[in-house]
C-alpha cells in the first residue's frame, strides 16, 4: 500500500483515539499518580487497545462475528467507566483523597496523594488500565475495520492495523504527559486534588451514561 494512504489510516487512528471514553479512562486511571506510574497506566492502555485491535482484525480476517458480540465491549467499558465515575466522587465527598508530603534528602519535597487512610503502592491499576483498553478494543474493531476497508478497496490487512494502531497509541501517551503535567504542577494541594478528581469523576459518569444511553 502507498505511503500517503499508510499515513492517512495513521490519522484516523489519531481522531479514534481523541473518543472522551478513552481520554477519561486514561485520566482516571493515571490522575494524581507519579510520573513513573502515569507512563505506565497510559503504556498499559495503549498496549491492551492496540494489541486488541490485532487480535480482533486477525480473527475477522477468517470468522464472521456477529455484530452484538463486539458492541459489549463499549457496554462493558461504559459501565467500568461510570463505575470508576461514582466512586471517585464517593472519595471526593466523603473527604478520603490524601494529601500528604514529606522531604527527601532533606531539600526535595515529595507528595503523595492516595485513597483511604493508609498510602500503598498497588501495582493492579496497570493491569487494569490494560484490560479496559483491550475492552475498548473489542468495541471499536467493528468500526476500524470499516474505515480501513474504504482506504484499501475492501481489503484489510495487518500493516493498515498497525499504522491505525500506532496512531491511537500517540495519542494516548500524548495525554498521558498532559495528566502528568497536571499531576506535578496544579495538584499540590488538598482543594485541588478534590476538585480534580471531582471533576474526573463527573465526566466519567457523564461520557459512560452517554455512551449507554
Amino acid at each position: 500500500m502507498e505511503s500517503f494512504g499508510l499515513l492517512l489510516i495513521f490519522w484516523y487512528g489519531i481522531l479514534h483515539a481523541f473518543g472522551p471514553d478513552h481520554l477519561t479512562a486514561i485520566a482516571d486511571f493515571s490522575l494524581a499518580k507519579s510520573k513513573k506510574k502515569t507512563l505506565l497506566i497510559t503504556i498499559s492502555f495503549a498496549i491492551g487497545h492496540g494489541l486488541m485491535l490485532f487480535v480482533f482484525a486477525k480473527v475477522l480476517e477468517y470468522i464472521e462475528i456477529p455484530a452484538y458480540i463486539t458492541e459489549y465491549g463499549d457496554i462493558i467499558s461504559a459501565i467500568v467507566i461510570i463505575l470508576m465515575g461514582l466512586y471517585l466522587l464517593y472519595m471526593v465527598f466523603s473527604k478520603q483523597i490524601q494529601l500528604r508530603e514529606h522531604i527527601h534528602n532533606n531539600h526535595t519535597v515529595h507528595t503523595h496523594i492516595y485513597f483511604g487512610k493508609e498510602h500503598q503502592h498497588d501495582s493492579r491499576v496497570n493491569r487494569s488500565a490494560f484490560t479496559l483498553g483491550a475492552l475498548m478494543g473489542i468495541g471499536g474493531v467493528r468500526g476500524m475495520l470499516i474505515t480501513l476497508s474504504t482506504i484499501n478497496n475492501a481489503e484489510v490487512n495487518l500493516l493498515m492495523v498497525l499504522f491505525f494502531s500506532l496512531g491511537v497509541m500517540f495519542v494516548f501517551l500524548g495525554f498521558g504527559v498532559f495528566i502528568l503535567t497536571i499531576n506535578q504542577y496544579l495538584l499540590t494541594n488538598t482543594r485541588n486534588v478534590r476538585g480534580a478528581f471531582a471533576l474526573a469523576g463527573s465526566a466519567s459518569v457523564f461520557v459512560g451514561s452517554s455512551i449507554l444511553f
